[in-house]
């Protein structure tokens, strides 16, 4: 599919996108080369293959879910100005 320097300017202004009228024919012939990039790719015969979830049928290698850290709360709000049941109480900044 080719497209035109007008249909590039149309297309510029439906996306909201300003593009210099001397750049035009360049967009014009790029985005003709992705759009025929596309038609290949359509073209190509995918009949009775199964779609992938991933490229490499790859699998997350999860850690244990573990914990790693004790229960700080008490000693961290200690330094807290002002505290009400295991919160932290912090100034309305919202009227």
């Amino acid at each position: 599919m080719s497209l035109t320097p007008e249909e590039v300017e149309k297309i510029a202004h439906l996306a909201r996108l300003g593009v210099d009228d001397a750049e035009l024919a360049e967009y014009a012939g790029e985005l003709s080369k992705v759009l025929g990039l596309v038609e290949l790719m359509n073209a190509a015969e995918t009949e009775g293959i199964e779609p992938m979830a991933h490229p490499g049928h790859a699998s997350n290698r999860l850690r244990d879910d573990l914990v790693t850290e004790s229960d700080k709360r008490e000693l961290l709000q200690q330094a807290a100005p002002a505290v009400e049941k295991g919160l932290f109480l912090v100034p309305k900044v919202i009227e």
